[in-house]
């Protein structure tokens, strides 16, 4: 019970009139109009306290229903969904800006870092030098290597110049069968070595090349993960304190944004539609782009289909993996 319930309870229990007492000759009317006047008075009060008392259970159910309906607490939708208008945006999602091309650069072997010739932010081109290992062993094994294709040569030499003299002796002079025989297979001996050495030496030039590590193409390092002195792996296997990879590069010409769509609102969605994107880090700046594909497959867990959307006007601020919105255009 509320204070103003105990309060008209207290005006009403005095009110009442004691019967037990005789009322006093020529009193009677008197008291009864007073009486009459005390409850007419408050009713009145109490009509006046009802009209003007603050209305304060209203309010936390409206804010209960406006936390529900709208507040913080109530998650969101990835994609928003915009009522279909002629030329107007049909839908609205958030991703990421990514690369199509970007590579972790490794060495092909096993080596001690001698040199990192990059930094991150260095532009590169295709084919570009990043660093050297230590290739001093391979050096020495190339040279053992064209040392023997030089012998193995001059003895080819010397092989077909017997063959030759033997092949061009004048009319009349004897020559007997089994010499000519013996010097086109020492000729023949000699040409086999000679390539055998000739491949030897390739293989341990194309080795000592492996020790320049080289751009695959052209891009951005975006990372320098490794440091003159360390021992660098193309995989883990050497332990933990192996280097797997030397620097990361991004293909800048290949960013795109990557978003998820509901499921529901994916029909509005089609291939070569136009959309305009803006980056959290600039809203300001509108960059037109269109859907490349939509990934033929959905994710169950989230009921989200992926769409890849090219850029149509590379701008220096789109960076990797900056947060990106999009909204599609109507299709009409």
């Amino acid at each position: 019970m509320d204070d103003k319930s105990a309060n008209r309870r207290e005006l009403l229990d005095r009110l009442k009139l004691d019967r037990s007492q005789p009322e006093p000759e020529g009193q009677g009317g008197a008291v009864l109009g007073g009486a009459i006047g005390l409850v007419l008075g408050a009713a009145l009060a109490g009509s006046a306290a009802f009209f003007l008392w603050p209305e304060t259970t209203a309010a936390p159910a409206a804010t209960a229903a406006a936390t529900q309906s709208g507040g913080s607490a109530a998650p969101a939708p990835t994609p928003a969904a915009a009522p279909p208008e002629s030329g107007g945006t049909v839908l609205s999602a958030s991703g990421y800006v990514t690369a199509r091309r970007v590579a972790t650069v490794s060495a092909e072997i096993v080596g001690k870092m001698q040199d990192i010739l990059v930094e991150e932010g260095s532009v590169v081109e295709a084919g570009q030098v990043l660093a050297h290992l230590d290739s001093t062993l391979a050096a020495l094994d190339r040279d053992v290597a064209a040392s023997d294709r030089d012998a193995a040569l001059a003895e080819k030499q010397n092989a077909d110049s017997a063959l030759k003299r033997l092949l061009g002796v004048t009319r009349g002079s004897v020559v007997s069968e089994a010499d000519l025989t013996s010097a086109r297979a020492a000729a023949a001996s000699a040409d086999a070595r000679l390539e055998a050495a000739a491949s030897r030496l390739a293989r341990a030039e194309a080795l000592l090349e492996k020790y320049e590590i080289k751009a695959p193409f052209a891009g951005v390092v975006t990372s320098k993960d490794a440091q003159p002195g360390e021992i660098v792996s193309p995989s883990a296997a050497g332990g933990g304190s192996t280097r797997t990879g030397i620097c990361t590069i991004v293909d800048m010409t290949s960013l795109e944004i990557e978003v998820e769509v509901s499921e529901s609102f994916i029909s509005r969605v089609t291939p070569g539609q136009k959309v305009t994107a803006t980056l959290d880090a600039y809203p300001d700046l509108e960059i037109p782009a269109h859907v490349a594909a939509i990934i033929p497959t959905a994710n169950r867990d989230k009921a989200t289909v992926k769409v890849r959307i090219a850029i149509e006007a590379l701008d220096a601020k789109i960076l990797p993996e900056m947060a990106a919105k999009v909204s599609f255009k109507d299709k009409t």
